[in-house]
Parts: C-alpha cells; structure tokens; sequence
C-alpha cells in the first residue's frame, strides 16, 4: 500500500508498505490503474445486470402478446366453416370490393336478384331432445353387482313337518325341501355411427349426447324386460313369470274397488306392509276416479314433500310399461318388490369408440354394451290383478 505524505518543500513524498520511497511518477501509474481496473469490473457488473433487465422486459412482452392474443382453435382457420363465417365477416366490414378470391368463393351467393351473399349457418352445441320414459323399478326392487355370468340364489321350498305327538308315541322325522334359483345375465348391445364433420363442428357435446342416447335407450329396453321379459334373451320380467298369484278383478274392462282391496290383503301381512303399487299413467288416472263404500276416493295425494301418493295406503309408483287396463290383462302389481324381485348388473354400460373402422366415409361407429340379469326370487312378496272374472 502507498502512502501520500505533503512535504515542507511542497512535494509530494510516495512511500511503499516498507517506508521506502519511490518513484513519484510510478506510483501515480500503479495507483490509476488499480483505480482504473475497479471502475472496469463494476462497469461490467452493471452492464450485466442491465442485459438481464432487457432480456426479462422481452419475456413480460412475449407473454403479455400471448394472453392479449384472442385463442384460436389449432387447425380452425383450415375448416371451410371458419373460411365462410371469416370472408362474411370481410363482406359485412368492406363490402364485395374487399372481398379477396379465396373469400369470394368461399361465400354461397344469394338467390336474391338484388345479390349479395347468404350468411353462414350456425351450428348450435344444444342438442334438442325427445323425452324418455322410464322404468322405475330398479328404484323399488334389488340391486345386486356380479362378476360371474349367473347368479344362483338357494331356497327353501317347504318346511319341516312338526307333529303334536302323545307320550308313548313315537316322532314323525321329516326334511326340509331346499332348492336352487338361478339369475342368468344377459346382454344388450348397440352401435351407432356419427359423422366425423358433426363431431368437429359441435365440440366435445357431440359425444356426450351421443353416450347420454345410448344410455337412454337402454335404460328404457331393460325397464321393459324387468317388467315383461320372456327369460330367454332379455331379463325374466315379474309380468312375465307364472309363479305370481293373481287376484281376479271380477270384469273383463271395469276396474273394481273391491278387487284391489281383495288384492292388497291377499298377501301375508310382512310383504304386504311394504308393499307398493306399479302401473302405468293411464290405469292410474282411472283409480283417482274410484271410490269406496262411503265415496271417498281410494288414491290419496301426497300432502309432505317427498312422500308418494298412496292407494289404500300404500305407495304409488308409475310405471310405462305395464300394460293397459284390459280383458285377460294384467294392469295392476302390488307387493314387497325389494324382497321379491332381484336385478343383477354385471357391467355398467360400456362405450367403445371406434374412429377406425369408417374412417374413409367420415364416420365414428360408437359401440355399447350392456350385461343385467333380472328375475323373481320371491313370487310369494308379489300379487297381480288380472282383468277377468276369474
């Protein structure tokens, strides 16, 4: 280190760390270089820092360009759709002159002898729907899961057969009969073919109504079978199976008062205090006009939010799909059907998407399948009302 020390003669006297002196005009040199090299590096800290500045201030520009940038549908400007909705939007703003040659073909021109050019269609995302009715009895009756192509319940036929029995004499043995039921699955399966073009122009909505159709119509096929399946292909239906008792409603086309009230106590007190009644709209409108002995009426409204109506006071539940009042049919259905009726899913619906398969005619084949089984274990808990006099 050099130190700066004034002296009498006014000179300037440099000396080094060791106190010796030095040359006055060397440890000038020395210290502005030193000086000189200190003043360089923060220079070049400086400069550092400032192209660090620059390079984030381009980053903040870039991304601020890029959330400002409207969002644009990879490939959209290509579809013929966006071309037609984009040169009428030209046409609108400038008039036929600002029209370009690719605008001006993509334009369909008016049948109009003034001329011009016809707006382009929208495609709207809503979909417009028929209305599907249902079946409800997979909210009245059991619903059991398995992995298995059958399901196989046992049951007991018949009891044993106690006797009473003096003191010298001897027991009576006896068995109880045991069976077996068995809930087979069956299958129901569909496929549907969509155009690729309305897939595109209706987004991700297309699809979803297309799966919400399949389920649809195969909610309403197997409401059907567990009402009148035949067990062969489709679900045996409790319509269907001959082990149901019925009771005779004393007319071929009258409903009787008198026979659903014989109807409701014919079963055992167990099932029939939970019971509920299923028919469809029509045999339903004819009860509300029934009345008893005393003119009221048989069907009571539900007057607690969340509560059914009610028949003789048990439930009501409206079915589609069983049959009309008529002669020999079967209208009416009353009992415990969690007990006496058994559904078995063995998959949820299943849609597979094929894009493949019709890939050069511009189709999507959309599959689905569908595997339930259905049947009456417990024709005992169920009674039906036939339209005859006996």
């Amino acid at each position: 280190m050099k130190h700066f020390r004034p002296t009498p003669a006014g000179v300037i006297e440099l000396k080094g760390d060791d106190g010796a002196a030095d040359d006055p005009n060397t440890l000038v040199t020395k210290a502005l270089d030193e000086l000189k090299a200190t003043v360089d590096e923060r220079l070049k800290a400086v400069e550092t820092k400032a192209a660090d500045l620059d390079k984030l201030t381009k980053r903040l520009d870039d991304v601020e360009t890029k959330v400002a940038r409207p969002a644009v549908k990879k490939g959209a400007e290509d579809e013929p759709a966006a071309i037609e909705k984009k040169a009428f939007d030209v046409y609108l703003r400038n008039g036929k002159d600002g029209l370009g040659e690719v605008e001006r073909k993509a334009l369909t021109v008016s049948s109009d002898p003034g001329g011009g050019y016809l707006a382009p269609a929208e495609f709207s995302t809503e979909f417009i729907r028929d209305l599907v009715q249902f079946s409800p009895i997979r909210s009245i009756a059991s619903v059991r899961s398995t992995g298995n192509p059958s399901v196989i319940y046992p049951r007991r036929t018949a009891i044993t057969n106690a006797a009473w029995r003096g003191e010298t004499q001897a027991q009576t043995g006896s068995e109880p009969a045991f069976g077996q039921l068995e809930v087979p699955v069956r299958e129901l399966n569909t496929y549907v073919d969509v155009s690729n073009q309305l897939l595109q122009d209706s987004g991700a909505s297309a699809e979803a109504e297309v799966r919400l159709a399949l389920a649809d119509d195969f909610g309403k096929k197997e409401g059907a079978a567990f009402v009148s399946g035949d067990g062969v292909l489709a679900p045996m239906g409790f319509m269907s199976d001959a082990t149901i008792a019925y009771t005779a409603n004393g007319h071929a086309t009258n409903l009787s008062a008198d026979a659903l009230i014989t109807l409701m106590y014919a079963l055992p007190a167990l099932y029939r205090n939970r019971g509920s009644w299923l028919m469809n709209g029509s045999t339903l409108a004819t009860i509300r006009k029934l009345k008893d002995g005393q003119n009221n009426y048989l069907w009571q409204p539900s007057f607690q939010a969340g509560q059914p109506e009610t028949i003789l006071g048990r439930p009501v539940v409206e079915a589609v799909d069983i049959p009309d009042v008529g002669s020999g049919a079967f209208p009416i259905i009353f009992g415990d059907f969690n007990t006496g009726y058994r559904i078995v899913d063995r998959i949820g619906l299943s849609v597979l998407v094929n894009p493949y398969l019709l890939a050069t005619t511009g189709m999507t084949r959309f599959h689905a399948t569908r595997r339930v089984g259905g049947g009456v274990i417990a024709a005992a808990a169920l009674r039906k009302l036939k339209m005859a006099t006996s």
